[in-house]
């Protein structure tokens, strides 16, 4: 029994299978650093949210809008029980006609700055703006009748404007119409609750303003905005041309939406974007009109589904089947999210593992220097806690310094650990080289996020490739026997040193 034991301790392939079931068990601690990882990206989550819910939102924005109030009255057929035609009753109803404006063109810088949660930092912007251009001179007969012989009377009309998040305002806008200052008032009157509309603010047309519109002359306007909200801005694009000019110090935009910036300059002190969006090509006036109806509604799009109509309530987003407003969009990206990053550093995390216990294994092999499994252990738990290190100093400090500080002492350790166990300071130099050289490789990963596979496999490969060619000629039977006179290895300093 004895002389069994002395056998599989010799064993090469028993060693083999060791290191590799060690391998294994620790991916167990990196398991679980992932987890917290995955905890405080959820905590970064969760502080946005509370954020949102006590400050500020992501904005959308839609309007300014003309909206007029009108009845439509019409007779209908008075039938007693046999259906026979007795009299008249006069019916009617109240609706709203939504007039867009023929320009609007916004011009605004979004100033940005930060909030914190905790150890959070959520990204604000503040947009100043101003919103120009004019609606064209009202015309009656564009009001379609819904009933056969009725007739319209129409009410003075409005102007609409809709931020997702009213909180955002800043101070309250102002509007001048045709020279006429127009005050806003809380929501937007004769809409049903069901409409997303109505919870926007609205201003009378007044003065100079009303008279333009009753002789049904063209109605110029600009509307000054300030808007608080939290990383993005969604314009909805509701003129027969709409034209955008935003300007900001903030250098890592970025542009989404149904429709990308068309021209855009992003450089390390800012970014100047514009856009240009015509009706023809968006949908986004009549997402606006459903928005002004409510489940009463006698179109076909009442009879879309529950979920749909739930969608509807949502702010910034269309009511029942016409999907998501129309939009176009910037957000105050953050240029290093160190926890994707830090996720992205632990996938990497087994193979790390792996590739320092194989180097730890070469020395063994050609050196003559035999490692106890408790420190093989050793070691690929300070690979482990590396990352657990990287993830707690990037908290504190930026990503490239909090990697550097994780790094450099992962192997200054490594290195101190490896001059005493392999009896050579130039051994356990060359053994933190190599693994300074793994930690620069796996930066340079993370850094080329475009190329990250082409790299990681390039970098797998090659340290397969060291090692195959490093062992091409050893007898590893021989090994296995426990014969002393194993041939050296064809690239014993590249082993060492690699």
């Amino acid at each position: 029994m004895f002389q069994l034991f002395k056998a599989l301790q010799s064993s090469m392939l028993v060693r083999v299978a060791g290191l590799l079931m060690l391998t294994l068990l620790l991916c167990i601690p990196l398991a679980e650093i992932n987890s917290i990882n995955r905890e405080r990206g959820r905590s970064q989550r969760e502080a946005a949210e509370e954020l949102a819910a006590t400050y500020a939102s992501a904005q959308t924005m839609v309007g300014p809008v003309l909206l007029v109030p009108y009845v439509e009255r019409w007779m209908e057929p008075l039938r007693n029980a046999q259906g026979k035609v007795i009299g008249q009753e006069a019916r009617s109803k109240e609706m709203a006609h939504a007039v867009f404006p023929d320009k609007l063109h916004i011009e605004g810088s979004m100033t940005p700055h930060e909030r914190y949660r905790g150890i959070f930092k959520i990204p604000f912007y503040t947009l100043n703006a101003t919103l120009g251009g004019g609606f064209a001179a009202f015309d009656p007969k564009s009001v379609a009748h819904s009933e056969a012989d009725s007739r319209i009377e129409f009410k003075a009309p409005f102007v609409v404007f809709y931020v997702s998040d009213l909180r955002g305002l800043d101070g309250s806008p102002s509007i001048a119409m045709n020279g006429e200052g127009l005050r806003f008032k809380q929501r937007v009157p004769g809409l049903g609750d069901d409409s997303w509309l109505a919870d926007g603010v609205h201003a009378p047309l007044t003065g100079a303003a009303l008279a333009a519109w009753e002789s049904k002359a063209p109605l110029p306007f600009e509307m000054k905005l300030g808007l608080v909200g939290q990383d993005t801005l969604s314009m909805v694009p509701i003129a027969e041309e709409t034209t955008a000019h935003l300007i900001s110090p903030w250098a890592h935009p970025s542009f989404g939406g149904r429709f990308l910036a068309t021209q855009r300059a992003v450089t390390p002190q800012g970014f100047d974007a514009h856009w240009r969006v015509s009706s023809l090509v968006t949908s986004a006036r009549e997402q606006v009109r459903a928005g002004l109806s409510d489940r009463d509604d006698r179109s076909a799009a009442a009879t879309a589904t529950a979920a749909a109509t739930a969608a509807a309530a949502t702010v910034g987003h269309a009511p029942r089947n016409l999907g998501p407003l129309q939009t176009f969009d910037v957000s105050l990206a953050q240029p290093i999210n160190v926890y994707s990053m830090s996720t992205r550093a632990g996938k990497y995390g087994a193979l790390f593992i792996g590739l320092v216990i194989m180097a730890a294994f070469m020395f063994e092999l050609f050196r003559r220097q035999r490692m106890h499994p408790v420190q093989y252990g050793l070691v690929g738990l300070s690979i482990a806690l590396f990352f657990l290190l990287l993830l707690a100093l990037s908290e504190k400090l930026a990503f490239w310094l909090a990697y550097a500080s994780a790094a450099g002492a992962s192997v200054l350790l490594l290195g101190i650990y490896f001059s005493a166990v392999l009896q050579s300071w130039k051994r356990g130099a060359g053994f933190g080289a190599y693994v300074a050289v793994l930690y620069g490789a796996l930066y340079g990963l993370l850094a080329s996020e475009s190329n990250a596979l082409l790299l990681g496999a390039l970098l797998t490969f090659g340290m397969l490739t060291v090692l195959m060619l490093a062992t091409r000629k050893v007898d590893w039977y021989a090994l296995s026997a426990g014969n002393p006179r194993t041939p050296e290895p064809v690239l014993p300093d590249a082993a060492a040193s690699v």
